[in-house]
């Protein structure tokens, strides 16, 4: 074999396992069924996307360095706090590695959302911070965009689902978080 036909077939072999990992990691399609996860939060408890069904779940990747993350969640929140009679849930996955664990364990204890340490599901990749993923009652991706929700994003994207009733198949299990 010639140096040119083994560069060639590096090359080949490199593109292939490359495109490979991408369609093994690649992010939710709106208006399609939720991928599976599993979380550990900060305080221990444990989750899948099973635990939400009857409830809407927004899943809000963010990094405590990232500037619009930093108006974005205590803002979802407290949005969370006046909402969650109504069946909203949500999750803060932070995406940090850097910061020391007392000081996100800190900021989990002052948030009334969970903050996620562990999360595995196929959610990615991101394409910048923050990024949210809304799902209904039903386990279906309604929405899913890098970028900070404003207040009037939250009134108009999660309020018409938190009015929307589970399918009646959807056994409307709820849990509380913590």
């Amino acid at each position: 074999m010639t140096l040119r036909e083994r560069v060639v077939l590096l090359v080949a072999a490199s593109a292939a396992l490359f495109s490979a990992g991408i369609a093994a990691a690649r992010e939710p399609t709106v208006d399609t069924a939720a991928p599976d996860f599993h979380v550990t939060t900060f305080a221990g408890s444990k989750f899948s996307l099973a635990d939400f069904k009857g409830q809407v779940l927004v899943l809000n990747f963010w990094a405590t360095w990232c500037t619009p993350c930093k108006k974005e969640l205590p803002m979802l929140d407290a949005f969370y706090r006046l909402q969650k009679q109504a069946g909203l849930r949500v999750l803060a996955v932070t995406t940090d590695r850097s910061p020391p664990l007392n000081k996100l364990k800190l900021l989990a204890t002052a948030l009334a959302i969970p903050v996620v340490r562990r999360f595995k599901g196929d959610y990615g990749p991101l394409k910048g911070l923050p990024t949210n993923y809304v799902i209904d009652r039903d386990g279906i991706v309604r929405y899913g965009k890098a970028g900070a929700f404003t207040l009037d994003d939250m009134h108009a994207i999660l309020e018409p689902l938190l009015r929307e009733h589970a399918s009646a198949s959807s056994p409307g299990a709820r849990i509380e978080t913590e």
